[in-house]
């Protein structure tokens, strides 16, 4: 078909739209998109000790097409003989991607030594992600989230995400500046945002959390000033009427929608015309651990399919 021809038949496809008169095919390549992708964050079924093939296994049995992986427990899987290609190929034949990895370098430290060996580290990791394809990596404040802590300056720790931002640049994998809510640094909205912005560096990403957000005492009115490129990835999970931010913990997290966390505010302030918002189930529920892996996962799913219906 020449150019002129092409031409020609997409205008006529254009004129006809209106009359519903667009071939299927034209007509699937319009459909609206999806705003949201469920995705499961292996801290759901972690407690179950699957390792990381079952574990893949289980979220695609659930109905899951998007995870979240543990760095930790890829390396175990490296260290029992496999091979990154390996990884990679038990992925791609399951059908689903590895949307970001869980990883626990300390790259933000003030001391040196242990953050040129968090770099190292870092380094490392991103370039055995790239191998299984998975081109993100969570990047939260280790080594510095304890109470006892010092307290970072804002301007350093900018200055020290640029630094993994540029590891990145040669490992095209992007650390994603993870909200903690309970940490020392970096347990606000504000203070990512301050790093994230005063990087410099374009691929600055955020990485928040239902329950990070309200354990660190965010304002969600404030959760729209973050730009829509900002938020790939989101964590989402709920917490209970009956736990006060001051003393809720990691373990207290719930399937979206069995609490009171405002999801459906969350959602509809970060969710993006341009692109789908990846909506990781990330929860620690000693309960789920005690239950089957596979029914644990389906019922995230469904949750996550309700709360995110009609938004």
């Amino acid at each position: 078909m020449s150019v002129l021809n092409r031409r020609q038949t997409l205008a006529v496809l254009a004129s006809t739209a209106g009359a519903g008169l667009l071939p299927e095919t034209v007509t699937a390549a319009v459909a609206k998109k999806p705003a949201f992708i469920p995705c499961l964050n292996m801290s759901t079924i972690r407690g179950q000790k699957l390792g990381f093939v079952k574990e893949l296994e289980t979220a695609s049995k659930a109905g899951f097409r998007s995870v979240e992986i543990w760095m930790d427990t890829l390396q175990n899987f490296i260290k029992e003989g496999n091979t990154p290609a390996q990884a990679r190929k038990i992925v791609g034949d399951l059908g689903i991607t590895i949307e970001n990895a869980i990883g626990f370098a300390p790259w933000i430290v003030d001391d040196e030594a242990a953050r040129a060996k968090g770099l190292a580290q870092l380094k490392t990791e991103m370039e055995l992600l790239a191998e299984v394809g998975c081109m993100r990596v969570a990047t939260p404040s280790v080594g510095a989230q304890t109470p006892q802590s010092a307290k970072i300056d804002l301007q350093k720790a900018a200055e020290r995400y640029r630094a993994i931002l540029e590891i990145s640049d040669q490992t095209k994998v992007i650390p994603h500046l993870e909200l903690w809510g309970f940490s020392k640094n970096l347990n606000k909205l504000s203070e990512v945002m301050y790093v994230a912005t005063e990087s410099g560096h374009p691929s600055a990403r955020l990485l928040l959390d239902v329950y990070h957000l309200y354990k660190g005492g965010s304002s969600l009115d404030t959760l729209k000033l973050v730009g829509k490129p900002g938020v790939e990835i989101f964590h989402i999970n709920d917490y209970p009427a009956s736990l006060p931010r001051e003393t809720i913990v990691d373990a207290d997290r719930i399937y979206p929608g069995d609490g009171v966390a405002p999801i459906a505010q969350i959602l509809k302030t970060i969710k993006n015309p341009d692109r789908p918002i990846v909506l990781s189930l990330e929860v620690f529920n000693k309960t789920y651990y005690a239950q089957d892996a596979l029914v644990v996962a389906k019922t995230g799913l469904d949750k996550i399919n309700k709360v995110i219906a009609g938004i």
